[in-house]
């Protein structure tokens, strides 16, 4: 008479051509009374143990086995980091993985961009690993070039791999740069200004004037703002058409007096053919003689006709 027995359980599993435990996974066959052959199916890790074989003669003879259970790891969310974490910038953090499975499965951390992990701030000339081993990623004074997706994924040898998506997220206070902080358009037409912002989440901000008028012409402020600061850049947008009218441009063949640095020519004003807009600055070295280094504003010209 032939019986299989569970060792590690203390269990008759069969005992000749009969199933004595109530466990309906279990089976039995047989092949001309030579051969008995235990019948596990569906396998749990309750199984895993030694049996043993047991054919009762005088005096008994057995044969032990082991059976292995593997399972392939499985990631234990409620023990893990949550898929989406925030830590302000130049603060620790350390995020967890934990998994289960038969052997015990290996964790490894990577970043999902293929950057370069930073574990701790180390000395200069030293590189910063590409994957870190163990459940606990811990990083400490996180930088925004941290933020994105990192990967934890374990492995025991029993397929499949598993792996989590954890993002992370560094919030800091936003930093403003503007392109262009002179914007010319003539009046009439659509103008765009834009202000680009350092900040998370990310944003970029754009102003469409459209059918641009004298009106809309000055300086602008663009202001970014989060829980962490806030910050501001300027625009200037003025019109980059010059307007032939009196109060900005001066007709040809205008005389316009010159004060001189040196107290003055002996001649009095100096006529001199040209166009000058009011304000302008000018300077002369052929006219009057050059020692007298005359230099002058044009006032007041009448524009005349042309």
């Amino acid at each position: 008479m032939v019986a299989w027995i569970h060792i590690d359980r203390q269990m008759i599993l069969t005992i000749h051509r009969h199933v004595i435990s109530r466990i309906p996974r279990y089976s039995i066959t047989y092949d001309n009374a030579n051969t008995w052959l235990l019948h596990v199916s569906q396998a749990q890790q309750d199984d895993r143990g030694y049996y043993m074989c047991q054919v009762n003669t005088n005096p008994m003879i057995s044969q032990v086995g082991y059976l292995q259970v593997v399972v392939p790891p499985n990631i234990l969310d409620i023990e893990s980091t949550p898929s989406s974490v925030a830590v302000r910038e130049n603060q620790n953090i350390n995020m967890t993985c934990r998994a289960d499975g038969f052997p015990a499965p290996k964790i490894i951390w990577r970043r999902e961009d293929g950057e370069s992990i930073t574990v701790e701030r180390k000395k200069k000339g030293k590189n910063s690993p590409m994957v870190y081993d163990g459940e606990v990623l811990p990083l400490s004074k996180v930088s925004r070039n941290e933020m994105g997706a990192y990967l934890c994924i374990a492995t025991n040898g029993v397929p499949p791999s598993v792996s989590k998506r954890i993002i992370l997220d560094v919030e800091f206070s936003p930093m403003i740069w503007v392109p262009n902080q002179l914007v010319g358009a003539p009046a009439g037409t659509d103008v765009t200004i834009d202000c680009n912002t350092e900040a998370h989440p990310k944003a970029h901000m754009k102003l469409t004037i459209k059918n641009l008028q004298y009106g809309d012409f000055g300086n602008y402020r663009c202001i970014s703002k989060n829980s962490l600061g806030e910050t501001e850049g300027s625009i200037r947008v003025y019109d980059s058409v010059v307007r032939n009218d009196s109060t900005r441009i001066v007709q040809p063949e205008v005389v316009f007096p010159m004060r001189s640095e040196s107290h003055g020519s002996p001649n009095g004003p100096i006529e001199r053919k040209g166009t000058v807009a009011i304000g302008q600055s000018v300077f002369y070295t052929d006219f009057p003689p050059k020692e007298y280094g005359h230099s002058g504003i044009a006032l007041g010209v009448d524009a005349g006709e042309n």
